[in-house]
């Protein structure tokens, strides 16, 4: 494992999941760690809960104000239940390591943690298993947002709770926009057009991509009347008994996505192999490339896009009901087989508390997942927000799909930029559809 280390330890260790940069340091008093063999009476007996989360790999020691977000929730939790949490971290070195989700499924199965920082993906396959226990129950799980019990519920069970709402959109260079004349796109075909102009001026690659969030414009297309057109529950149904295909949302955003590449304007060997953030925000910061895409918190983040020199604004994907902001869920998580279930239910119940929520999400600045919390954005995030708090977004990951969203359709992206057809790629879709109807 890449890193293992108490909640109090000096050395500061950042968390980067799905898109989501949250640091894992210490400062809850500032205890010294100490070997086993020299702890006292009365430290052998602090009960312990162990947490599994991702590590930033881009700069871990970089003071940002993420870092102190979840931290101070934990802290929060220590003093008032007398517990101490520790935690396991890992982070893929490149695309040829294991990924996350792939460590976080073996250890759940194996009962080696207890409390887990979960995706999209892995929320709804080990939930389907039984593996996470159902949090339905806790004080903190009656004010959350209806879109959160939507998204992580599984089976009738809630089985994840997030420190907060995860909303990906197009970070974009408002100075480069401006020095051609261009208009922030609402539509596929504004957004073509951009590019066209970026590239015909001399800039390469007008889109840095990673090897994770290009989903991010699939959804928006696939799902942009789905979400916003009055019959939501009417067309998952329809997806879910096999009378509508996945493959006929899916396949106008991968046309688009097709398009982009054989233009140029997505650079796909590229990010076919780059992590998130590192292969493509060097260029951004240095005006080489005017649009990319990540999550709103990236924008608080000075290990991410948080102090651009020039004017940044975050936006939604183009859509055929303009700029889309897509939400999946991610979530901290109980093991079912968790050595110290209970004490880890209490420690969720206090991380994901009103007071805690609302301390996290000032401090970082984030969407709040309790219906009791509102905070501020910074002007940059403005536009994606409006659009947010008028009801406009996609999911990018939803229990009540019998098709899992999120990682499914990262992957089937990837065999894209990997050179598949899009016909290929909708076949993929139809098969996972057909399993899924048969109960694989």
């Amino acid at each position: 494992m890449k890193g293992a280390r108490s909640w109090r330890d000096k050395k500061a260790a950042a968390v980067c999941l799905a898109g989501m940069i949250a640091a894992l340091s210490a400062a809850c008093g500032g205890r010294e760690e100490k070997s086993q063999n020299l702890l006292t009476p009365d430290e052998e007996e602090v009960r312990v809960v162990d947490l599994f989360s991702p590590m930033e790999k881009t700069d871990p020691n970089s003071e940002n104000v993420a870092r102190n977000a979840m931290e101070q929730t934990v802290c929060l939790a220590e003093e008032r239940l007398g517990v101490q949490v520790d935690y396991m971290t890992y982070t893929a070195e490149d695309y040829q390591d294991k990924t996350y989700d792939e460590v976080t499924i073996e250890r759940v199965r194996n009962d080696m943690d207890d409390l887990y920082l979960l995706n999209p993906d892995t929320i709804l396959a080990l939930g389907a298993e039984g593996a996470l226990m159902d949090l339905s129950g806790l004080d903190s799980a009656k004010d959350l947002r209806e879109i959160i019990k939507i998204a992580n519920t599984v089976d009738g069970k809630l089985v994840a709770i997030p420190q907060e709402v995860v909303a990906y959109g197009l970070f974009v260079n408002k100075d480069l926009f401006d020095r051609y004349g261009l208009a922030l796109p609402e539509t596929p075909e504004e957004f073509l057009e951009c590019c066209r102009v970026f590239k015909e001026n001399g800039i390469e690659t007008p889109i840095g991509a990673n090897r994770w969030w290009l989903e991010n414009f699939v959804f928006a297309i696939a799902y942009a009347d789905l979400y916003n057109g009055g019959d939501t529950e009417a067309q998952i149904a329809a997806l879910n008994s096999g009378e509508r295909k996945y493959s006929d949302y899916m396949r106008p955003g991968f046309l688009f996505l097709k398009e982009l590449i054989d233009r140029g304007y997505i650079d796909a060997e590229k990010a076919l192999v780059s992590e998130a953030i590192e292969g493509e925000r060097a260029d951004f910061l240095a005006q080489k490339t005017p649009i990319v895409m990540a999550y709103w918190g990236a924008a608080n983040a000075d290990t991410a896009y948080g102090a651009p020199d020039f004017h940044m604004e975050v936006i939604g994907f183009p859509s055929s009901r303009g700029q889309m902001p897509v939400m999946p869920m991610t979530g901290i998580a109980v093991g079912a087989g968790a050595e110290h279930a209970e004490e880890a239910m209490e420690v969720l119940d206090v991380m994901v508390s009103e007071e805690a929520l609302r301390l996290y999400a000032e401090t970082n600045k984030v969407i709040s997942p309790s219906k009791n919390v509102e905070v501020g954005c910074i002007p940059a995030l403005k536009p994606l927000n409006e659009r947010i708090q008028a009801g406009i977004y996609v999911l990018g990951s939803n229990a009540g799909m019998k098709v899992e969203q999120w990682g499914n359709t990262c992957l089937i992206v990837r065999e894209l930029l990997d050179g598949a057809t899009v016909e290929a790629c909708m076949a993929e879709f139809d098969q996972l559809q057909e399993e899924a109807l048969a109960g694989k």
